[in-house]
């Protein structure tokens, strides 16, 4: 597995969380939402989204209730519980002061006081 693809395992979950903060969504809606935020930079798979939902509904950070997708098809619709929102929270917390700190670093001159 290459670098990109650890980093994102390490984020999906977090991104998926976002994109459901404005409402309920069905998978590829999920991934269509990760892809505009992202400018294409990250493109989500369809073996790699509907594992990381599965993952996440055990964890009961989300549930899913069956639907019409906006073209009349069957789909499963996804959305945040309460632990989820709390999560969501925590981890934009957390990312948000790593970005933070890995900009500091990889903006620092060569030699940095103690």
């Amino acid at each position: 597995m290459n670098r990109e693809h650890q980093l994102l395992r390490g984020t999906l979950d977090l991104l998926i969380l976002k994109s459901l903060s404005w409402g309920e969504r069905h998978g590829y809606a999920i991934t269509e939402w990760i892809e505009g935020a992202t400018d294409s930079q990250l493109e989500i798979m369809e073996g790699t989204i509907y594992p990381a939902l599965h993952r996440m509904e055990g964890k009961m950070w989300i549930e899913s209730q069956w639907g019409l997708s906006e073209n009349n098809r069957r789909a499963k619709f996804y959305r945040l519980t309460a632990a989820g929102r709390r999560r969501l929270e925590a981890e934009t917390s957390l990312w948000e002061r790593y970005a933070r700190a890995m900009a500091k670093a990889l903006t620092a001159p060569a030699e940095v006081g103690a």
